[in-house]
């Protein structure tokens, strides 16, 4: 399909400036003159400046136009880079049809096995992210980084309040884990964290993230989809959201994050929303935030290692007896980056979860069935397969 329909080129006064070969700008292909074939590309960058989920977001429309100034005066990172920028994805007449575009056009892209990586507006746009891999036979994980929850239901309530409420009920139900970091504890309702651990899903708040930020990475090499919002990330570090929060994630850490999610090979798209230029300060500082996050996420991409056939001699097996059901555990350990995974068996006939029985643990989770302790990664997974 020609996804030229789809989008509005880029303002080629925006980059006329950019002269150095050593730029992140001079190293992809934009969508400016001629629309790239997406066809021949690892990642996808494109804007969706939409933002009738939100209160107050008038400024939506120059969100990703304000990151790319950031991000393609930036130098060019690791690997030969095969990336394009397919420009800002034309709105539809309401929130529903630009959600719908979202979709056709991720879908696509993760469908071609190029990474589509969405400068978005609103939260809830990760709605019709979420919605390209309806049709795909697979059970995926999604990963969600937020301050809040945004499980709100009842009238008047803004889409961006809503939208992981939308997705937990989505039908038909294609959804294997979803994950929540950052939370702060004081802005949410107990009661959505209790929904969550009923479904067997996880979710951790911003001191747990940032007080061993190693233990969340397995979290995050598990997820297939990224939805990222930046009012997870302080005020001082981030000051332009219409939610920003005096405490959160330094813009250390979610580049960090970025980092973790680009390495992770089953990850397939990824989203970053919630940027209001009206509410960043005068150098803007947020869109530095998030240019600098996408670069680590790229850069992190292009460290990839290839590491999902666990029948290969690059890993060692290790097998713990257990004193009770399960009568063993089987571990695998990477030994090129010494990373972890274990094995949760599926039940026979269900061929479907087959991708979601080798998860990514820690060293600690190895460590705790050595002592006779069932992790509780496996306990949470092997619910979810039964």
């Amino acid at each position: 399909m020609d996804l030229k329909i789809f989008f509005s080129p880029l303002d080629e006064d925006s980059v006329a400036d950019i002269k150095n070969a050593n730029s992140f700008f001079k190293n992809i292909k934009a969508n400016i003159d001629t629309m790239p074939d997406y066809k021949e590309a690892d990642i996808a960058l494109f804007g969706v400046g939409e933002g009738r989920g939100a209160e107050n977001y008038e400024s939506a429309h120059s969100a990703p136009s304000a990151i790319r100034k950031k991000l393609f005066r930036l130098k060019k990172g690791t690997g030969a880079y095969k990336i394009i920028d397919l420009g800002d994805l034309r709105p539809g007449v309401d929130l529903g049809e630009t959600r719908g575009r979202l979709k056709e056009v991720c879908k696509i892209l993760v469908e071609s096995n190029v990474l589509p990586v969405i400068i978005g507006g609103s939260h809830d746009l990760d709605y019709g992210q979420f919605q390209a891999y309806e049709d795909m036979d697979k059970l995926i994980s999604l990963l969600n980084i937020d301050a809040f929850l945004d499980m709100e239901e009842g009238a008047g309530t803004y889409e961006n309040h809503q939208h992981i409420h939308k997705i937990l009920l989505h039908e038909p139900n294609y959804l294997f884990n979803y994950s929540h970091l950052a939370y702060q504890s004081y802005l949410i309702d107990q009661t959505a964290i209790n929904i969550l651990e009923k479904l067997y899903f996880e979710a951790y708040r911003v001191g747990h993230l940032r007080s061993n930020i190693s233990e969340m990475e397995p979290i995050i090499r598990n997820a297939d989809m990224l939805s990222f919002d930046i009012t997870a990330i302080k005020s001082s570090d981030a000051p332009g959201s219409a939610n920003a929060q005096p405490f959160g994630l330094t813009g250390e850490e979610a580049c960090q994050v970025c980092w973790y999610a680009g390495l992770n090979e089953k990850l397939s798209s990824a989203g970053f929303y919630e940027y209001h230029p009206d509410f960043d300060d005068p150098m803007q500082k947020t869109a530095s935030v998030v240019a600098t996050m996408i670069w680590y996420f790229i850069e992190g991409y292009y460290h990839r290692r290839n590491e999902q056939n666990f029948k290969n001699n690059d890993y060692l097996k290790f097998v713990v007896s257990m004193p009770a059901e399960p009568e063993t555990l089987s571990f695998y350990k990477s030994k090129l980056s010494e990373k972890w995974w274990m094995e949760v068996p599926f039940p026979p006939g269900r061929e479907r979860y087959a991708r979601n029985c080798i998860i990514p643990c820690s060293y600690s989770d190895y460590q705790a069935a050595t002592k006779g302790e069932v992790p509780e990664r496996y306990i949470n997974t092997h619910a979810k397969l039964i």
